[in-house]
């Protein structure tokens, strides 16, 4: 499991099949090409001892408690805001993203971490559950755990906020963390590091390795406890296939195709600004970004015409003030380049752009509607700054084809009477409802997907028991006249239960 400087749109995971050789490697400013650091590149022994030291510190970090810890993680809340502005322009220089983006990029990492941190306690700690009428002489509880040392892959096209979203709920529950950045965006995962360990210099507790694909399959292979991936779905399948040879449990969020469903009575200026935002915003580069909408026929005329017109207002650059950034991974720009001239070729028609927007290393807005279903633009992640648009003649419809694909990661619905009934019946992990991503940025939700774009959850109650093994405990308070866990059991026992059983249960 290797890993080229410029490969697929997924992660530091991804692999081209050659031996790492040098001792150091670069990462570079998308924008100009111009180097911005150099950085080790981490063998399995050097993965192994990170792990080996992650694991006595564990220790120590489980030790101090919930109260011990939030005091910790707060701290470096509070740093995060002070030196955001910093952070940024790491960001910025290895993702050429607009500095904005990568502020709202922090202002999200920022509440996530405040939010896991407060809640963690609550959601973990042990607590009484009923013993049922079997077992009334027993006092049962249940408590999550840490699960102890968790390996943590993360992407490049969000390199603090999504890795983050493993990151700051596994140390909220008492985990040591040892984090693979994407070998696009090092410095990142070394900054947020650096500033953990200045909160917390006891211990490496949040330590970074860094490096290709061999480092990432290392880490899968180092004996960590559970490993949470970001990428695509054919890397979180290699990755899964890795981690099976120890058995180590893997939280997968892979890829998506999310679609947007814009029903008759929908508000169609707001839902035409979310389409833009959500299928443009970080240069298309979102595993939750808008990719196909389903508008009904009746309102698709204007709905595209409202899309067109803030589409066609976007110009990418490198400048702080342009609206998109480039395409931070170069190989990229092929697969939007052919997933745009395939659509074109098979009879659809660009409403905005065309194959000449496809610029390296930027590429301009494009609009594309009349797409034919078998179109790669609209089965396979485009992951560029594209949208498809499609009629149907009713928002059922537009369910049935926003279902039909192998992915389910979020999705959108635009509709005045029947947003929540049509939100339910999507088949993905998220939906927003007269909004877009919205889901993202609530630190109390779930994030993860179903089908290929993965399984496990971040964020929320359910991503801090993410990073847990639960433990059900039982205490005998007294002993029953009725014991039927014994071979000294009466031939009565079992005859006085069965009659428990059908005066209790059986009504």
């Amino acid at each position: 499991m290797t890993q080229t400087a410029r490969g697929n749109p997924d992660t530091s995971a991804e692999a081209d099949i050659r031996p790492v050789e040098r001792a150091t490697f670069e990462s570079y400013d998308p924008r100009t090409e111009e180097l911005v650091g150099s950085h080790p590149t981490h063998d399995a022994a050097h993965v192994d001892e990170a792990v080996r030291t992650a694991r006595g510190a564990q220790r120590w970090w489980d030790e101090l408690g919930f109260a011990g810890r939030k005091q910790r993680l707060d701290a470096w809340r509070k740093l995060l805001v002070r030196r955001i502005d910093e952070a940024a322009g790491v960001i910025c220089s290895e993702t050429g993203k607009p500095v904005d983006d990568a502020r709202l990029e922090l202002i999200l990492v920022i509440d996530h971490l405040h939010w896991a941190s407060k809640h963690a306690e609550s959601v973990l700690r042990r607590r009484k559950v009923s013993p049922g009428f079997l077992m009334a002489n027993q006092a049962a509880t249940v408590e999550y755990l840490p699960q102890g040392v968790v390996g943590v892959i993360g992407p490049w096209n969000y390199p603090a906020f999504t890795p983050m979203g493993s990151i700051a709920y596994a140390l909220a529950a008492g985990n040591a963390v040892v984090f693979k950045p994407s070998e696009l965006t090092p410095g990142v995962g070394r900054w947020l590091a650096d500033t953990f360990a200045e909160i917390v210099p006891e211990h490496p507790v949040f330590t970074v390795v860094t490096g290709y694909g061999e480092t990432g399959a290392a880490l899968c292979r180092s004996g960590v406890d559970k490993l949470a991936f970001t990428g695509s779905t054919e890397t979180g399948k290699r990755v899964m296939e890795t981690c099976s040879e120890t058995l180590t449990p893997v939280l997968v969020e892979c890829g998506g195709k999310d679609a947007l469903v814009v029903d008759a009575d929908a508000d169609l200026d707001a839902a035409a600004d979310a389409a833009v935002w959500g299928a443009m915003s970080n240069a298309g580069q979102t595993c939750i970004g808008v990719e196909r909408v389903y508008v009904v026929e009746t309102v698709a005329e204007r709905f595209l015409e409202l899309v067109a017109e803030r589409a066609d207002k976007l110009r990418p650059g490198g400048e702080p003030r342009a609206d998109l950034g480039p395409i931070t991974m170069a190989s990229q720009v092929e697969v939007i380049r052919r997933h745009v001239d395939e659509a074109l070729n098979l009879g659809a028609r660009a409403v905005v752009g065309g194959s000449d927007s496809v610029r390296p290393p930027f590429v301009e807005p494009v609009v594309l509607t009349d797409v034919p279903p078998e179109a790669e633009a609209v089965r396979e992640e485009t992951f560029g700054p594209t949208i498809v648009v499609d009629r149907v003649t009713s928002a059922d419809e537009g369910i049935e084809r926003a279902n039909a694909s192998r992915y389910g990661l979020g999705a959108t619905v635009f509709s005045r009477a029947r947003g929540a009934e049509l939100a339910r019946r999507l088949r993905s992990g998220m939906v927003a409802v007269n909004s877009v991503i919205s889901f993202a940025a609530v630190p109390a939700l779930p994030f993860g997907g179903v089908g290929e774009s993965g399984f496990g959850r971040i964020h929320g109650a359910d991503g801090l028991r993410e990073f847990t093994r639960s433990q059900a405990v039982t205490r005998m308070k007294y002993r029953m006249p009725i014991n039927p866990m014994t071979f000294g059991r009466s031939s009565r026992t079992v005859r006085h239960l069965m009659r428990l059983v059908r005066m209790l249960r059986g009504r």
